[in-house]
């Protein structure tokens, strides 16, 4: 690193003093807090972010401001690999040493050790690094943004991209595109959409069609940018009444009683829905759009709500893509391509109970969206769900590939119209409408909404696929989280020794019992999850283990 641009990065830190007191961690959600408190952190990112493309050789990198289903006074800032999918966790470690550097010149220090450990030059025979900037609707959002594109020009001969107001997913989707050579703008992204969502409507069989009359979606959204998006989706989409609440152009406050992680979490009507909505099937999307649910009110009540989860929509594409699957000849290829899902060891037993029944390759991850991302890309068709509603679905290149090939064997043989040609012709639309990026409210609720026209269901009929098992989540706090260690899925603790014994002790007290502890990855709290039968057996269960876990650690 010369000293123009070490001058380069003093000059311009110098712009963004870093608070005092405040200690960020790049997690999953990347960096999150209050806004007030960011900008040097999104400055800082915007360097990492110009120097992860010249790593990947100039590939263009996304850097997403936005925190999710946070309060609208927090924000945050999340990098998106030329993949799509999240920041390699081998640089994450560099992110927390550069937000956290104390001073313009340690955080040059930082970056210079950095790249010479990982070989990354900047000079005239490289071509500079390409970064996109996005944002959702927060008020800090703009001013976060501005510091991002000079963090990314400090890195000589970068150029910053200001792509605007966009969900989360869609700026993964167009930066996975731009990297892949296809079109990548919000125009294109929609466009596939639509196109791959007409597909799949014009493929419905005609009986499928004829058992239901599909009714008007409501949708939630948030009071965030899914809600404006969904709103320009809309009209390019035939098949689907869709009535739009919550945009955020009412007045409504982004994420207050509103959006997916509240529904999921409090199982309560969002601000706008009520006992007029009796029956309706309703969707509601979190404040950045990559997580979904779906609910509605039974008849019998206008305050509760029948809550339908990402276990749920995982159990419903499963079972359709399954139903595609099924309807291919077993040739060679076919015999050797694996289906699988990928759980937490949050989801509700039913349902892994239900998945494993349609004789599905179930397993299990650690929590966080990137563990089961991984794990899911280990198939040819992989399908990944937080019960939050955080999911998609993954197809390998090679069963791809595959699926293009047979669609032509089939038309040159004049099968065109052949119920294997369907079912070729359906999953390659999937592999187009989902966003293998990451998950995505917009695809996900399209999806969803095809499928039900496909078979014919009400939201009800769907619920009935199983009935969850009453569960309860405790947090218990303790000294010293890190004295609990779990297997890799995080079903079984192996440390304290001991432990696990007399955690199977209690559950073999109580029918259909499961229970399981972990630590917290960011206080000291261990958290207990416990299901049975019954509520009374799942409570009394979660508090048994909570219980063992004072006697093994001590409590705070």
């Amino acid at each position: 690193m010369d000293e123009i641009q070490i001058a380069s990065i003093l000059k311009s830190s110098e712009l963004f003093p870093i608070p005092q007191g405040v200690k960020l961690s790049y997690g999953t959600a990347g960096f999150r807090g209050d806004a007030k408190l960011l900008e040097s952190t999104v400055y800082r990112v915007g360097i990492l972010s110009a120097l992860r493309s010249l790593k990947l050789g100039s590939a263009t990198v996304g850097l997403m401001i936005t925190a999710s289903h946070n309060k609208v006074s927090d924000n945050g800032i999340k990098v998106s690999d030329p993949s799509g999918f999240m920041l390699s966790q081998e640089w994450e470690p560099f992110a927390d040493q550069i937000a956290n550097a104390s001073s313009p010149e340690e955080l040059v220090s930082l970056i210079r050790k950095f790249m010479e450990k990982e070989e990354i030059a900047i000079g005239e025979n490289n071509k500079g690094a390409e970064v996109w900037l996005g944002r959702d609707t927060r008020p800090s959002g703009e001013s976060l943004l501005r510091a991002g594109e000079i963090g990314v020009g400090s890195i000589l001969g970068s150029v910053a991209i200001d792509i605007g107001i966009l969900t989360t997913p869609q700026l993964h989707w167009m930066v996975r595109a731009k990297n892949k050579g296809l079109k990548a703008t919000e125009n294109d992204y929609f466009e596939n959409l639509s196109t791959s969502f007409r597909c799949l409507i014009d493929l419905i069989p005609s009986s499928g069609n004829d058992k239901l009359e599909i009714s008007k979606l409501l949708v939630d959204g948030a009071n965030g940018v899914g809600g404006q998006k969904i709103e320009e989706l809309r009209g390019s989409l035939s098949n689907l009444d869709v009535e739009i609440r919550n945009t955020g152009r009412d007045g409504g406050v982004l994420n207050e009683g509103v959006g997916a992680d509240f529904v999921q979490k409090e199982k309560v009507l969002p601000v706008g829905f009520g006992f007029k909505d009796v029956g309706m099937r309703c969707a509601s999307l979190d404040g950045d759009a990559d997580r979904l649910v779906y609910f509605y009110i039974p008849s019998d009540s206008s305050e509760k709500v029948e809550l339908l989860d990402g276990d749920k929509i995982l159990s419903l594409f499963a079972l359709f893509i399954k139903e595609q699957l099924n309807a291919l000849e077993d040739d060679e290829e076919r015999k050797q391509s694996r289906l699988g899902v990928v759980q937490t060891a949050y989801a509700n037993g039913a349902s892994t109970d239900y998945l494993k029944h349609l004789g599905l390759d179930v397993v299990f991850a650690k929590t966080g969206v990137k563990h089961l991302h991984e794990k899911a890309a280990e198939f040819d068709i992989g399908i990944y769900f937080e019960a939050n509603g955080h999911g998609t679905i993954l197809f390998s290149e090679s069963f791809l590939s595959w699926l293009v090939s047979k669609q032509k064997d089939l038309t040159a043989k004049g099968q065109g119209g052949s119920e294997e040609h369907k079912a070729v012709s359906r999953l390659m639309a999937v592999s187009n409408l989902i966003n293998q990026a990451v998950g995505d409210a917009l695809s996900g609720v399209l999806l969803v909404e095809v499928i039900l026209q496909h078979l014919g269901w009400s939201i009800e009929k769907w619920n009935e696929l199983y009935k969850d098992l009453p569960s309860r989540q405790i947090k218990v706090e303790v000294p010293d989280r890190t004295a609990v260690v779990t297997t890799s899925e995080e079903t079984e603790a192996l440390r304290p020794m001991g432990i696990q014994d007399a955690i199977n002790s209690e559950i073999k007290k109580y029918s259909r019992g499961r229970a399981f502890i972990r630590p917290s990855g960011t206080e000291d709290v261990v958290r207990v999850y416990a299901e049975a039968s019954t509520q009374e057996d799942a409570d009394s269960l979660a508090n048994s283990v909570a219980q063992l876990v004072k006697s093994f650690l001590g409590s705070s």
